[in-house]
């Protein structure tokens, strides 16, 4: 990893007394979910908003990031949403800010990202889409729910064995607004600070 980016996460390390209590128990069942997987066994998570175009893009990659740091190999992060729409170009924006490549790969109304890291890190590739297409896992994950409207209008996650509700603010209210680029950052930051702070706990 690069020098922006280590020194951002180990700054959000140092925010975990941040997280309250009742946040810290939804966190903890991610790191109870690979608990009880082997560690030779496939660890998927699809982390699930409306759009699939700020928060569960933000999520998914963070918690690629925080699996990779705590040695789980063998967990996977995907993301979707009720419906597709684009990798909101202010949510890459706030995550190359901290010292994350994200390339995009062609030009096109959704179009598909490179996401690096870490050079020992496979790259992720991410661009919006149903939480059901066919690029995601399509059974035997765990969805996580970032968005309050997508937990409400997904009452079942076809093909979820699991299923944890931990929504975020959508930072979308602020867009073309002088606070835009202050709460895009915020929420890079809580959510960054909390799937690292679960994937800490996985043995634990």
């Amino acid at each position: 990893m690069n020098v922006k980016l280590n020194e951002y996460i180990e700054e959000r390390i140092g925010e975990y007394d941040q997280i309250d209590n009742e946040r810290k128990a939804k966190l903890k069942q991610i790191a109870d979910y690979i608990s009880k997987k082997s560690s030779t066994e496939p660890v998927c998570f699809t982390f699930i908003c409306t759009h699939n175009s700020r928060r569960s893009h933000i999520s998914q990659i963070w918690a690629q990031i925080a699996a990779h740091l705590n040695g789980h190999k063998n967990v996977k992060t995907f993301s979707g949403g009720t419906e597709a729409s684009a990798f909101n170009p202010r949510a890459v924006r706030a995550l190359r800010k901290v010292g994350i490549d994200i390339v995009p790969q062609d030009t096109t109304s959704n179009p598909k990202y490179l996401v690096s890291f870490a050079q020992d890190a496979d790259e992720i590739t991410a661009f919006s889409k149903k939480y059901s297409d066919a690029f995601n896992p399509q059974k035997d994950f765990c969805a996580v729910m970032t968005c309050s409207d997508a937990d409400e209008a997904c009452p079942v996650v076809i093909g979820a064995e699991e299923r944890i509700s931990i929504t975020y603010i959508d930072p979308k209210k602020y867009d073309n607004t002088d606070q835009e680029e202050i709460k895009y950052a915020e929420r890079c930051r809580q959510i960054a600070r909390e799937m690292l702070y679960a994937f800490s706990l996985v043995g634990k």
